[in-house]
């Protein structure tokens, strides 16, 4: 998503918004990905928190901050990535960028126009998408211990939260609780521009590698933790819907 975008997007649900590990014995706060449940276990008693922020957004990558931690396995993390990667709106929001792309003309040297043009566009970013989860959300929290969740805070003055949201871009939890550098963020996506660039020819060089890092991947996963962040906020007080019930 165009980060521009985002941010008006994020400022304005802000304004809305008021302050407020056994692989066969899951702990209970851990995220259950499977077929049969599509909603994010937050911790006993608390409401399921929706799987798509705003409708749209995947969310099964958050989880409720204000309960005991508890670890997830490695399964789990590379569930949240599959589950990031191929929720059905990722399909939908990846053509109408490809579309997008089209329609500005962008890179038509490479991609060219036509049906072909828009599969090469709708593949090229998709690829990208999916790099971009599995590295962060899952390879790299695996190889350094790490949780790639993000911890909700939930509660207090907004502009707290709004901090939170922003500062743990920089800082998460380990496998054990502890908050610490958020390597899976910082490296994991680093590690994912590198690979993208690689099938990027026409784009590889610095400066859009730096961009592919910075901006696409952590700017609009920064832009994604505000936004869920304040979502339950949004949903209760401009929608005037509840979550489900507790667990």
């Amino acid at each position: 998503m165009n980060l521009p975008i985002c941010l008006i997007i994020t400022i304005l649900f802000c304004g809305f918004a008021e302050g407020q590990s056994a692989e066969e014995n899951p702990a209970p706060n851990a995220i259950e990905l499977t077929k049969q449940e599509d909603k994010i276990q937050s911790g006993p008693g608390q409401p399921l928190q929706d799987k798509r922020a705003f409708g749209v957004m995947p969310n099964y990558r958050t989880a409720d901050g204000t309960v005991p931690f508890q670890p997830i396995t490695t399964k789990q993390k590379f569930n949240i990535a599959t589950k990031d990667s191929f929720d059905g709106p990722v399909f939908l929001t990846t053509a109408m960028f490809a579309g997008l792309s089209q329609l500005q003309g962008t890179d038509n040297n490479v991609f060219g126009q036509g049906a072909k043009g828009f599969a090469h566009r709708y593949g090229i970013n998709y690829a990208d998408q999916v790099i971009g989860n599995y590295f962060p959300e899952a390879i790299i929290p695996t190889l350094f211990h790490k949780d790639p969740r993000y911890f909700r805070k939930g509660e207090g003055p907004k502009w707290g939260r709004l901090w939170y949201a922003v500062n743990h871009i920089v800082v998460s939890k380990d496998d054990n609780g502890v908050t610490n550098f958020n390597s899976p963020e910082i490296l994991g996506n680093a590690v994912a521009s590198m690979v993208v660039m690689s099938y990027h020819p026409h784009e590889r060089n610095l400066r859009a590698g730096f961009y592919q890092w910075g901006v696409t991947y952590i700017g609009s996963d920064m832009v994604g933790q505000i936004l869920k962040e304040f979502w339950p906020d949004f949903k209760r007080n401009v929608l005037h819907k509840r979550d489900a019930g507790p667990q």
